[in-house]
C-alpha cells in the first residue's frame, strides 16, 4: 500500500449494494474493507471482488464489534479515507421470500409493530449514527475523508407528501428509518465540515436486492454507481447533499 491509496469501508457489503460499491472501488485501485456481520460470508465475498479487498467483521448494531473494527482499521491503516454506510434492513423478521405486495400491507403505520420499527431502526439509523462516530478519528486522519450513507428515495418527505408510485410504501420501518438517516447526515456534514469532512446520503433506487425479495427494476452496478461517484468527490464536491443516479438531486 503506499501513502497515496485511499482505503475505504463498506459496510454490509457481503452481498447486494454493498459488495457492488466494494467491487468498484477495488476497481479503481481503492483498498476496500469489505464489512460483513458474518466474516465468513465476508471472506467469501471478498475472494469473488478483484483488487486489494480484505474482510473485517463488523455488526452495526453490536458495539463490542464496532471497536473491535476500529480498532483493527487504526492498526493495519492508521487511518480511514471513505466510509460508506450501506448495511441495512428493511423487516425485523426472517421472511425473505415476503412478497413486496405483502410486505408492504402488514407494514403499514397502524399494523407494524412497534418492535419491528425499533428493530429496524437500530440498523438503518442507531447503527449509522454508532459506526460514524466511532470512526470519526480515523476519517480525520485522512487528508479527504468522505463519508456515504445510502439512503432511499423513499425517506424523502417531499417526495412522499405528493402523489408518485410509492407512496403508499411509506411506513414507520424502513422508509422512516431512512428519513431519520437522510436528518443524521445533515447533522454529520455540518458537523464535520470545517474539517474538510463531506457527508452526503445517496439513493441507489429499486434495485434488485434480498432487501426487497429481488423485485427491484434496476441491477446492483446501477445501485452502486452513485454512491461510488460521490464517495470519489474531489475538493470540489459539495456536502450535505441528497443525490440519486447521474447527480440527481433529491428533496429532502
Amino acid at each position: 500500500m503506499t501513502e497515496e491509496t485511499r482505503i475505504a469501508l463498506v459496510t454490509g457489503a457481503n452481498q447486494g449494494i454493498g459488495l457492488q460499491i466494494a467491487k468498484d472501488l477495488a476497481a479503481r485501485g481503492l483498498t476496500v474493507l469489505l464489512g460483513s456481520r458474518d466474516l465468513g460470508r465476508g471472506k467469501t465475498a471478498a475472494q469473488s471482488v478483484t483488487g486489494n479487498v480484505h474482510a473485517i467483521q463488523l455488526d452495526v448494531t453490536d458495539d463490542a464489534s464496532i471497536r473491535a473494527a476500529v480498532a483493527q482499521v487504526e492498526e493495519t491503516f492508521g487511518r480511514l479515507d471513505i466510509l460508506i454506510n450501506n448495511a441495512a434492513i428493511s423487516r425485523a423478521n426472517s421472511l425473505e421470500s415476503e412478497s413486496m405486495q405483502d410486505y408492504t400491507k402488514r407494514s403499514r403505520a397502524t399494523l407494524i409493530s412497534v418492535d419491528e420499527v425499533r428493530t429496524i431502526w437500530e440498523t438503518n439509523v442507531f447503527g449509522v449514527l454508532a459506526v460514524t462516530q466511532a470512526f470519526v478519528p480515523l476519517l480525520r486522519k485522512s487528508r479527504a475523508a468522505r463519508i456515504v450513507n445510502v439512503s432511499s428515495g423513499l425517506g424523502s418527505l417531499t417526495t412522499m407528501s405528493t402523489a408518485n408510485p410509492y407512496r403508499a410504501i411509506f411506513n414507520p420501518g424502513y422508509a422512516a428509518s431512512k428519513t431519520a438517516l437522510n436528518a443524521i447526515t445533515i447533522a454529520f456534514a455540518i458537523d464535520l465540515e470545517d474539517g474538510g469532512i463531506k457527508v452526503n446520503a445517496v439513493t441507489p433506487g429499486f434495485t434488485s436486492t434480498a432487501l426487497n425479495n429481488y423485485e427491484g427494476t434496476e441491477t446492483v452496478e446501477q445501485g452502486a454507481a452513485e454512491a461510488v461517484r460521490v464517495a470519489l468527490l474531489g475538493s470540489e464536491g459539495p456536502t450535505g447533499t441528497f443525490t440519486a443516479s447521474i447527480s440527481e438531486e433529491l428533496p429532502w
